[in-house]
């Protein structure tokens, strides 16, 4: 098993990890020409975490954070599984880390070949730790844990960073699957802020959307 870094403090963690997403371009902010998420909501904020993709020793951090959370919280795990297609690089370094089997959940089954949902190998007395880049409403990973749940039995979810929605927050909650996350939306604001990413009348604009779009 390949050595997972010594840094402890989760908050030093979320801060560090807050400025990488910025520094890369991994989040943007943008409340004057706000983004078009899928589910047709006005965002002043955009994360595309596969920048990080092309930064190893950003992306090896990010990896490291990820592995000492699910070694913390998840000690039990036995597999680990990544979301299709975002979060199957971060599983297979996190795995490779941590020094576990690792298998990809797609959104759904292949209607050819072996007509799998779950690619590689899962047992039904594994212990499955879902990885995912992104956490906005929850619903692909919660769907990707349902068919993880239907073979083997899912511990938890972590990912790199959340949009801290009230709808995530409730979904994990119905569906009782703890999540931890490496950084947040309040935490990149912060972030954003003190390096002045941001002018204020920007930092007002976006904290008047999050009160009004994140209840």
């Amino acid at each position: 098993m390949n050595k997972i870094f010594s840094e402890n403090n989760e908050l030093t963690i979320s801060k560090k990890v807050a400025n990488i997403l910025i520094d890369k371009e991994a989040v943007i902010l943008r409340p004057n020409d706000p983004f078009t998420w899928a589910s047709g909501i006005k965002s002043p904020i955009y994360c595309d975490n596969r920048q990080l993709l092309a930064y190893p020793e950003e992306r090896h951090y990010v990896a490291q954070a990820l592995a000492k959370k699910i070694a913390k919280y998840y000690p039990n795990a036995t597999l680990i599984a990544g979301t299709a297609t975002a979060g199957i690089p971060h599983a297979a370094w996190v795995a490779d880390i941590l020094g576990l089997p690792m298998v990809y959940v797609r959104s759904q089954a292949k209607d050819h070949g072996r007509k799998s949902q779950i690619e590689g190998v899962i047992s039904a007395t594994d212990n499955v730790v879902l990885i995912d880049d992104l956490i906005s409403t929850g619903g692909s990973v919660l769907k990707a844990a349902d068919a993880v749940n239907q073979v083997a039995s899912v511990v938890g979810v972590v990912a790199i960073f959340t949009y801290e929605l009230q709808a995530a927050h409730d979904n994990f909650e119905a569906a009782k699957i703890p999540l931890h996350i490496l950084t947040n939306f309040s935490e990149l604001l912060e972030i954003a802020e003190a390096s002045n990413y941001v002018t204020d009348s920007e930092l007002e604009m976006i904290k008047e959307w999050r009160q009004n779009d994140f209840k």
